[in-house]
């Protein structure tokens, strides 16, 4: 059986925006202005009496005197197709035309086939290498006691990418390759990030050696600039010629000119073959030797101090011969008050604050395996949130002398969101334990029930703002990779998923502390019980695969 089309807001803009310009005169002018003809709503107070609102301004223009015609006003009324939800009423009022969806054919066309609403709206193809400059070798191999906050927040920002664009159907793997057992990969351990690594006596000579020769041959080579400052130090190029190591330099100007590559800083000149620069490019070159060239993207995840430098990366890297299509993923500074802090001493202090508000909180039991595996994943929420929730092109400040980020009492980020997944699943726990003593039946099929019965203006903000957008909000990093024109910098929007879950959370919280799930066990009372039910187990379903796009697994109890 084919499944259906899921509803969504996109597919229902955009079947409301032609349905009101059927008669527009200036065709051309609100063709342009299409995406602002209609407002989804999302605020508790305007969903009482609507969903979608075209505003007074908006009919004025299209209409004389604002008139909306009586045949499209039928239009809107009788909306259907792919995708779009189905309409329940509509009018003309002070503020506007107004249209409501019926809630009852929407709730029950979400509830009873919820699997394609928690995955992004289209999968891709294609292969995606994601290079964290940060973990690349300097002079020793990086450690947690040597990585700055930033340097932390591009490898959490590279961690959730790669997770958020293979659910998108994408191959993604990450470089540079880190030797096993250090303790840089032990540390991203602790915060759930797994990375790729290598023999502890593995060596890349031979492709460093090889990049060496590509740039030595390469034509992008800088001869005359290399002589003058040979000359400079008053060595004589005969000397050079009985074998003293000549500088190699190649001209980032002219690379950048010839690939026709947009977005790179002006002030890219001649730049010196560095050491450090070769074990960069040996393993970008070795991760992408397998890649398809024609379908490999690579995003260098870079802090905005080290942008520069990574520039110069790339453009060494395609004056070598690379072919594949590079982008910027530029992250925003990581700020402390008061204090200076690396990324162990950060991720230790968060870790000692969550014991301690858990202790607070739940007494004698915090103890054992069971409660360290809380607490490292609770640790691991809030580092990602505290530094994934902010928009990454700007910086983070963080107050590490105060536990703000470790309460469950309020809406806190990572805590808050984990303590409101947890609290699905002792509901569910709770249902399950009515279910054996007898108390419950078991949840009947969706097309049994009653969904009239969803009247609470709670369950609707729930569904409208979270469970129908969720999949398009998903497909949104991959439509802007490959859409958005080609210059160097590239803006993925990695703070959306944080900022929908603390959201998410917060209307939650709000309609669980409200109403009372798991009512009394009597007949007449169930199919509300079971409608609120399967509501709620959908977005327990939103919860798992939201988290998963951040690495963080659920936890079953706090």
């Amino acid at each position: 059986m084919e499944e259906a089309v899921p509803f969504s807001i996109v597919s229902t803009v955009k079947a409301l925006s032609g349905a009101l310009r059927r008669d527009a005169e200036n065709e051309a002018e609100i063709s342009r202005e299409r995406e602002k003809l209609w407002f989804k709503e999302s605020s508790a107070k305007n969903l009482r009496n609507r969903d979608f609102l075209s505003p007074n301004t908006v009919l004025t223009t299209l209409y004389a005197g604002g008139e909306v015609p009586s045949d499209v006003l039928s239009g809107v009324r009788s909306l259907h197709g792919s995708g779009v939800l189905p309409i329940g009423a509509s009018e003309v009022t002070a503020e506007g035309l107004r249209v409501c969806v019926d809630r009852c054919a929407a709730f029950k066309g979400v509830l009873c086939g919820i699997t394609p609403y928690l995955r992004p709206a289209a999968q891709r193809q294609g292969c995606i290498l994601i290079n964290c400059p940060a973990l690349h070798t300097k002079q020793t191999i990086p450690s947690p006691d040597t990585l700055a906050l930033g340097q932390l927040r591009t490898v959490l920002i590279a961690d959730h990418l790669g997770a958020h664009l293979r659910r998108q159907g994408y191959t993604v793997s990450f470089c540079p390759a880190l030797p096993q057992d250090s303790d840089i990969v032990n540390f991203l351990k602790t915060l759930g990030i797994v990375w790729p690594t290598v023999p502890v006596s593995w060596t890349n000579e031979d492709r460093e050696e090889k990049m060496k020769k590509a740039l030595e041959n390469s034509t992008y080579r800088d001869r005359e600039i290399e002589r003058g400052k040979r000359r400079s130090r008053g060595e004589e190029i005969e000397g050079e010629k009985r074998g003293i190591k000549e500088e190699v330099r190649i001209n980032l100007k002219q690379v950048v000119q010839d690939g026709n590559v947009q977005g790179y800083d002006p002030s890219l000149g001649s730049c010196a073959v560095q050491r450090e620069a070769l074990c960069h490019l040996a393993q970008l070159d070795s991760a992408t030797a397998d890649l398809p060239v024609s379908t490999a993207t690579v995003l260098h995840v870079t802090s905005c101090q080290d942008e520069f430098r990574q520039q110069q990366t790339a453009m060494l890297w395609r004056a070598a011969g690379a072919t594949a299509v590079q982008r910027l993923v530029i992250c925003g500074p990581v700020k402390t008050l008061g204090i200076q802090m690396n990324a162990a001493q950060y991720l230790q202090l968060r870790k000692a604050q969550m014991k301690e508000a858990s202790e607070m909180k739940y007494g004698d039991q915090v103890e054992g395996q069971t409660w360290d595996d809380i607490i490292r994943v609770m640790t691991s929420a809030t580092v990602r949130f505290e530094l994934l929730s902010t928009v990454h092109t700007s910086p983070v400040t963080l107050d590490v002398q105060r536990d703000s980020g470790v309460s469950t009492k309020g809406p806190r980020g990572g805590v808050f969101v984990m303590y409101n997944c947890a609290r699905l699943h002792t509901l569910f726990s709770s249902y399950e334990k009515g279910v054996e003593q007898g108390l419950y039946p078991e949840i009947p099929e969706g097309a049994e029930l009653d969904f009239s019965a969803l009247k609470e203006e709670g369950e609707w903000l729930l569904l409208f703002n979270y469970l129908i957008p969720f999949s398009e909000l998903q497909d949104q990093s991959g439509q802007i990779l490959w859409h958005e024109g080609g210059t160097a910098r590239v803006n993925l929007r990695t703070e959306q998923v944080c900022r929908f879950l603390v959201s998410l959370s917060k209307d939650f919280s709000s309609y669980y502390n409200r109403v009372h799930v798991l009512g009394e066990p009597l007949p007449h009372l169930f199919n509300q019980m079971f409608c609120r039910l399967l509501l709620l187990r959908a977005l327990r379903e939103l919860y798992h695969s939201a988290l998963d796009s951040l690495n963080l697994p659920p936890i079953p109890q706090l």
